[in-house]
């Protein structure tokens, strides 16, 4: 009976929830994290959500030829060809966009409106068919002119409404370059989870295509033992159902790895159709280690999405004062000057200057309306504050939980794969010497081949959770040159 082997761990990253089961076999499922909450049904093979603007990209143009891509180079194409970071750098223009629609209630207006008008007016219509003492009242007076042109300004001298309102807008603009910023570290994450897992499918060809090498070895040493007489029949159908299988797997495997590569194409922007081999490998290179209370400390002072959420907090605040402000009077100021007259030839100068206290009394209750939605942003805004600080202290720790435990698997892995090794050679020794069957070397082999996914599994999970923990501290692009170097 054969045996499947399988490995897993599980990943909390900025309230992403990345399940990670790899297997050589066709039956597992890719690495697929799922964000609570989303609204979309299933994952994409990058590992985000389907539909998640961070699964695709702007591709480039398509360049003649095989180009080489090392870790640091895709995640450099991710950070300019990023789907999910362009869209990002477009909310902020819109943010600043809204910031000057509110700053404009507090900046002065100044516009010209000349006009010239030639005009005829009929008495009658406006009643004018008799006048006591006046006699052969004209049916129509004119044709006259008139001419006027003037320069206005309009200032708003005290209005708390639209101060607040600006100050506001000053804090969501803040708010969306935080979260930009966040975006930049979502790719290095979602660019080196895709990368890295095409490496890991790269080491399963290469393991594959060993693994069919031996059982070839096994198939012929069974054939020739069972044409010679020393060996029974079963024992050349064992070794042959050994041997296809392999092939099936290196199949799969190579297949997954086409398919993985198409991902990371689609997520750093290659052009469709672009050739390139991976140059990076995923050598086991250990990282310093760093406390809870180190991790948390830098994630709490470096997590951009920490600090747009606390400005989302200040711009709440802001908006209920703008609300509240609709109970307070406000003061502005108009003045014009310019030149009127009968014609442009007999206009004399004219100005008008006002000031406006505006004292509201009553609003049909607007204000107090205006004032109980701003207290449920800001309570919104709040609580989501708070939860995101658990979040953060959840990934610091479970960051470096996995980074352990992942660690202990690789040396574990290296361990076995070497006792799995030796297993084989002395089943094969043994079934030469006529002393064992095939059951016994098609046992050992595939205990190498767990021995092999075991290993590439916990490296892939190693390296990752090194991403994972420069993420979660928020310093995924200066993390991955840090805990990659090298490479």
């Amino acid at each position: 009976m054969r045996t499947i082997y399988k490995s897993g761990c599980t990943f909390l990253l900025a309230g992403v929830l990345w399940s990670y089961s790899p297997i050589a076999q066709a039956q597992a499922p890719a690495p697929s994290p799922t964000i609570p909450g989303s609204s979309s049904p299933g994952t994409t093979s990058t590992g985000t959500p389907a539909g998640s603007s961070f699964s695709g990209s702007v591709p480039t143009k398509l360049v003649p030829g095989v180009i080489s891509l090392s870790l640091q180079e895709a995640i450099d194409r991710g950070l300019k060809q990023n789907l999910g970071l362009l869209l990002s750098n477009t909310d902020i223009r819109s943010a600043r966009g809204q910031r000057w629609e509110q700053l404009s209630a507090l900046l002065p207006h100044a516009e010209v409106s000349p006009y010239v008008a030639m005009s005829k007016i009929n008495l009658g219509e406006l009643g004018l068919t008799s006048l006591p003492g006046v006699t052969n009242i004209p049916a129509a007076v004119g044709p006259f002119s008139y001419f006027d042109s003037r320069a206005t300004v309009t200032q708003s001298v005290f209005d708390w409404k639209s101060i607040n309102a600006t100050r506001a807008a000053t804090q969501s603009v803040k708010s969306a370059e935080y979260s930009y910023k966040d975006a930049r570290d979502l790719v290095v994450l979602a660019v080196g989870f895709v990368y890295l897992q095409a490496i890991a499918d790269e080491a399963r060809v290469e393991t594959s295509e060993a693994q069919v090498k031996t059982a070839q070895a096994l198939f012929d040493q069974a054939t020739d033992q069972v044409n010679s007489g020393t060996s029974p029949a079963i024992d050349g159908l064992r070794a042959k159902v050994e041997l296809q299988t392999r092939q099936q797997q290196l199949i799969q495997a190579r297949n997954d790895l086409a398919i993985q590569k198409l991902t990371v194409a689609r997520v750093i922007g290659l052009a469709p159709g672009q050739q390139f081999e991976l140059t990076d490998k995923s050598p086991y290179q250990p990282i310093a280690s760093v406390t809870v209370d180190e991790a948390l400390k830098r994630a709490y002072d470096s997590r951009s999405d920490y600090k747009s959420a606390m400005a989302e907090v200040r711009a709440a605040q802001f908006s209920r004062s703008a609300a509240t402000a609709g109970y307070l009077p406000s003061l502005s100021f108009n003045a014009n000057y310019g030149a009127a007259g009968s014609h442009p030839s007999t206009a004399t100068p004219v100005y008008d200057v006002r000031g406006t206290l505006t004292i509201p009394i009553f609003q049909g209750g607007s204000v107090h309306g205006d004032v109980l939605q701003a207290d449920a942003r800001l309570e919104q805004s709040r609580d989501r504050l708070d939860n995101l600080r658990a979040q953060i202290d959840a990934d610091v720790r479970i960051a470096l939980l996995n980074l352990e435990s992942s660690a202990e698997q690789v040396n574990v892995a290296r361990s076995n794969i070497d006792l799995s090794e030796e297993t084989l050679v002395q089943s094969r020794d043994r079934f030469t010497a006529g002393v064992a069957d095939t059951v016994e070397v098609v046992q050992s082999q595939e205990a190498v081949a767990a021995a092999h996914e075991q290993y590439i599994s916990s490296l892939y999970s190693y390296n990752y959770a090194k991403i994972s923990l420069a993420r979660a501290i928020g310093m995924a692009e200066a993390g991955v040159k840090e805990y990659f170097r090298g490479k």
